[in-house]
């Protein structure tokens, strides 16, 4: 039986991990990267004609929710799997935040077998930090690591208890693994449904104040600080968390961070129309957080660009604002809408995007991802960035629809996305790629 090879053609090859920014080629042999740069010739290898395109390693999406299992009418580890490939994305990280919560061995393994049947990214588990993500006991966390799990987070639910937080951070760092943490303070963010301010004063909604994720935050530092646990923030959305990150790195503390688009694109002025879409937790926040979140991202304080995934059911997201769920999807227009926030406006090139889509979200995790190193995974994202489309909720590979960014045209997206030598999606009414 002969080796599956494919041979990439005349891309602008981008990868941050080896400080490679040059056209040239690309050859994948059976399931790995064999030769990278210059002109190659294989006459045996399937050739895809990258010219006009970015060949970058496979994007890494380190935030997603897949709703599997107990929610599968919102998403499956087989749709989500499906978007991510669609976005461009070869390995993403789901979050435990499932029914019942991804808390044991066994739930670990579950979601490496539906990853594997589904066949499509990479999908790696995170394990919940508590029992239930109920904040109390704490879960299984070695048996989880032996499993698979490749960080701990009770996301969609910050751990309030100081004395779980600072014992769950003194456990992990047995195994190097990071805490994720869903920085809000229950007492201060309580019923509310939006940024608190004088916009939700006046839309008549009940607030959550910058303060709630501020205070778990610093709260949380202070507990790294003591056990010198690695620590990531996820979904970034206020100026001061952003300053309090950019100190705890200067103090020399394994700490990481992310953001979403839309805390980069949107403000709490979207809340205005009551459209459901733009509920969302952490809440969009104010132009001058947006401004932060931006500049931390461009100094390094921000390392990686996630989506927080989050689908919910049609039924669900047509709730008055009050009681719809919080959250949005992400997976299919991520890519462009990172473009708009960050290359369109000269605030990154393309090797600094790249970077915060690859290699850095693979070192937060430790993953052997990231790269386009000879003998490294063959996970190839080829971008054609003058696309040009109109986002179509009703279009996504997602089960679900909701999806703040309908009808914006963007431009940029995946042409071809390559998980383990294997072709996972080729757009083909992309230009530059045939």
């Amino acid at each position: 039986m002969s080796i599956q090879k494919i041979l990439i053609k005349g891309g602008r090859i981008v990868d941050p991990a080896n400080g490679m920014d040059a056209v040239g080629d690309l050859l994948l042999t059976g399931g790995h990267v064999t030769r990278v740069g210059g002109e190659i010739t294989d006459y045996d290898a399937q050739t895809i004609n990258a010219a006009g395109c970015i060949v970058s390693p496979g994007l890494i999406d380190i935030h997603v929710h897949f709703r599997e299992p107990g929610e599968e009418n919102a998403e499956t580890i087989a749709s989500g799997s499906e978007a991510a490939v669609v976005g461009g994305f070869s390995s993403v990280a789901c979050m435990p935040n499932t029914r019942p919560a991804l808390d044991d061995e066994a739930a670990i393994e579950f979601v490496h077998r539906q990853a594997a049947r589904a066949n499509l990214c990479n999908v790696y588990p995170i394990g919940a930090i508590t029992k239930g993500r109920a904040g109390e006991e704490l879960a299984e966390i070695g048996q989880m690591v032996r499993a698979g799990a490749v960080a701990f987070s009770d996301d969609g639910s910050g751990v309030a208890k100081t004395g779980g937080m600072y014992r769950a951070l003194q456990y992990v760092l047995m195994f190097d693994r990071p805490i994720m943490q869903h920085c809000e303070d229950p007492d201060l963010a309580r019923g509310g449904v939006m940024n608190g301010g004088a916009t939700a004063t006046r839309l008549g909604l009940p607030g959550i104040s910058s303060i709630a994720e501020e205070l778990m935050l610093q709260r949380d530092l202070t507990l790294v600080r003591e056990t010198g646990a690695r620590y990531h923030m996820c979904h970034v959305s206020t100026r001061r968390s952003v300053e309090l990150i950019r100190q705890a790195k200067a103090a020399g503390l394994r700490v990481t961070a992310e953001v979403c688009p839309h805390h980069l694109l949107l403000t709490e002025d979207a809340c205005a129309t009551y459209d459901t879409n733009f509920k969302m937790n952490p809440p969009l926040r104010t132009r001058d957080d947006v401004k932060a979140c931006l500049q931390g991202v461009v100094d390094g304080t921000i390392d990686c660009l996630v989506t927080d995934h989050a689908p919910h059911g049609i039924q669900q997201k047509e709730l008055e604002f009050l009681d719809a769920p919080f959250g949005i999807i992400g997976l299919e227009t991520a890519l462009p809408l990172y473009i708009k926030a960050l290359i369109q406006p000269g605030l990154l090139d393309w090797p600094g995007l790249i970077e915060r889509l690859t290699v850095r979200p693979a070192r937060v995790l430790s993953l052997s991802k990231g790269t386009l190193s000879v003998g490294a995974d063959a996970d190839v994202t080829i971008i054609d960035p003058k696309a040009e489309w109109t986002i179509d909720a009703a279009a996504f590979r997602s089960k679900s629809r909701n999806c703040p960014f309908h009808g914006w045209q963007v431009v940029g997206r995946a042409a071809v996305t390559i998980v383990g030598g294997q072709v996972k999606h080729e757009c083909r009414a992309t230009a530059g790629v045939a």
